[in-house]
């Protein structure tokens, strides 16, 4: 995991060397004052000479100055390292959730996706900035120290050394406490993200339903667990750090003493003890460094290492090696033998098999649970198929990219999803140069134009978070246009008009017709009045296909589809289905 890391710095080595580099400098400078001050100590100062002081002084001036630069490069472009890295690894984690099928986000909630993309990686820069750098100083120091501290008084460097051992030992104690603690504090942020963006999601929900101290108990629960989380993981980092700051104060203590003995009986001179007494904060300096390196690599790598679960995340349906472009799509659809299961559970789809000609429109009727919308999602590759085959004009879809299958087709769904922006924002997302004459031909022909035009700000109204300043009817619409805008060879129809009133759905149903001209259509019908027209109609069931003909030939038949007809039109309630499969047929 700490190669992966490391990869992300090669983008911008010449920056990190730079910084490396500075680090350098500075940790030498503060090498060198000790010895300066010892100079003006024992020599300059007892012979009074002030020329030699002056000197002295000017020296430490100058190396302050660029001591200063050296920390500004440091302090800003070691930062903009770090920035640059989060935005590469955030760039490359959104990319990757781009691939990753409907089955994943089925599992796994908003909000912790959010938190990994956000939270995660913001301590990832600081740990990029400061962990090559606190390491390499620290390391410089250290031996630095080491070596002028030996040369200084070798009797003192020994006992300060049989410290170190009980520092690095109670250092590891207190880091693998730290690492459990902050691992546990990422997860539970990630819960509070979760339920925050879920009950943001549901405010309307929440108020109309007068369960807003519901959802502040909601989220009082994981906010309480992750403040629980966090004072584990401070308590841990606060024991490291006290544990280091008495062990540091007693090795001072230990060189006052014995230093001072030495010093009465002139071994070493007062000037060699003070700047030991420097060498020593300077010794102490990398080591605190290393302990908050500690704490940084615990929270950043915490967060690389959920990083990397979602990177490692393989993307379950992604093109073959030779796969082709689907290219001059004539629009037949031909479904062989196809079964499909969630999960390897109970299979949704048992042998179906279906053939839809270019141009015709074809509908889905049947209770819930029946695999329509499943269906529906097996075309695009939104789930793979477990077994059969689905063919686009003759090519297996599974041969060509998916990139290429999808552009060629078109989804109106019942629930429609509109992004926070302008109406021309959510038209012109169906093609991504499409020009203002497009964009206004599409809501034309979506029977939406009129109504954009009196809104005061035309297209660059802001429809709210999720279209929610616009009626269903006109989001709706909103959507067709959209699709037109795409113009793709096949349409898939999912309950396009089944929440809303019959003066809107007659006006979207002209749309809808508009929108099938020329293409191969699929529809998925509630309301079967929208459907009569078709092609041909299919009713499933959890027994796959049990009826198939037009309008007119399903109801001489009189089985299921003539039931489910008169259930609707004449209150007639079929003794096969019960009341919740009658009242509302809607998708898998």
């Amino acid at each position: 995991m700490l190669k992966r890391f490391i990869a992300y710095y090669r983008p911008h080595l010449f920056l990190f060397t730079v910084d490396m580099i500075c680090a350098f400098m500075i940790a030498g400078i503060d090498l060198f004052f000790p010895s300066i001050t010892r100079s003006a100590l024992d020599i300059y100062i007892p012979q009074r000479d002030l020329n030699g002081l002056i000197k002295v002084s000017v020296i430490l001036g100058i190396l302050f100055v660029f001591r200063a630069l050296f920390t500004y490069v440091v302090n800003y472009w070691g930062h903009i390292v770090g920035v640059r890295m989060e935005y590469n690894m955030r760039k490359d984690v959104f990319s990757h959730i781009q691939t990753l099928p409907f089955s994943f986000f089925d599992k796994v909630r908003t909000g912790r996706i959010m938190s990994r993309i956000v939270n995660d990686l913001r301590d990832i820069t600081e740990l990029a900035h400061h962990g090559p750098e606190d390491l390499f100083i620290s390391l410089i120091t250290l031996t630095g120290a080491f070596i002028i501290l030996m040369r200084t008084d070798w009797r003192l460097t020994l006992i300060i050394f049989t410290y170190i051992p009980f520092l690095v030992w109670f250092g590891i104690k207190k880091r693998q406490k730290m690492s459990r603690a902050f691992m546990t504090e990422r997860r539970r942020i990630a819960d509070v993200n979760a339920q925050l963006e879920n009950s943001i999601s549901g405010i309307r929900i929440a108020q109309s339903f007068t369960n807003e101290d519901l959802e502040r108990e909601k989220f009082d629960e994981g906010n309480r667990k992750f403040v629980e989380s966090r004072k584990r993981a401070l308590k841990a980092m606060a024991e490291m750090f006290t544990g280091v700051d008495l062990l540091s104060n007693m090795l001072k203590l230990t060189v006052l003493l014995v230093g001072g003995y030495l010093t009465l009986k002139e071994i070493i001179t007062p000037g060699s003890l003070v700047a030991y007494f420097l060498y020593v904060e300077l010794f102490l300096q990398p080591i605190r460094r290393l302990m908050m390196l500690a704490q940084q690599y615990e929270a950043g790598m915490a967060g690389f290492k959920r990083f990397i679960e979602i990177m490692d995340t393989k993307p379950e349906i992604v093109d073959k090696e030779d796969a082709i472009e689907l290219k001059d799509v004539k629009g037949e659809i031909e479904i062989r033998n196809v079964s499909f299961s969630y999960d390897g559970g109970n299979k949704v789809l048992k042998n179906i098999s279906l053939k839809i000609p270019a141009g015709k429109t074809v509908a889905l009727v049947g209770p819930s649970g029946g695999g329509k919308t499943t269906l529906c999602h097996l075309i695009p590759r939104f789930y793979e198929i477990t077994e059969g085959e689905i063919l686009i004009d003759g090519i297996n879809i599974k041969d060509v990219t998916l990139k290429s299958l999808r552009r060629n087709i078109g989804i109106v769904q019942q629930d429609v999803f509109l992004f926070a922006g302008s109406i021309r924002d959510n038209i012109a997302y169906g093609k991504g140069n499409a020009t203002d004459e497009e964009i206004i031909e599409a809501a034309k022909r979506a029977n939406i134009h009129d109504f954009i035009m009196s809104l005061e700000d035309g297209y660059d109204t802001y429809v709210g978070e999720r279209g929610v300043r616009l009626s269903g009817g006109q989001k709706q619409r909103i959507s067709i246009a959209r699709v037109f805008l795409k113009n793709p060879p096949i349409l898939i129809l999912d309950e396009a008009t089944s929440a809303l009133d019959n003066e809107t759905e007659l006006k979207i149903q002209q749309s809808l017709e508009e929108l099938a001209k020329g293409r191969t259509s699929l529809v998925i019908a509630h309301r079967l009045s929208t459907i009569k027209h078709a092609d041909e109609i299919i009713v499933i069931t959890k027994d796959g296909i049990i009826e198939r003909g037009t309008h007119e030939e399903l109801l001489e038949k009189k089985g299921h589809y003539y039931r489910l007809y008169k259930a609707q039109f004449k209150g007639y309630i079929p003794d096969s289905y019960d009341a919740a499969s009658t009242n509302v047929i809607t998708q898998q």
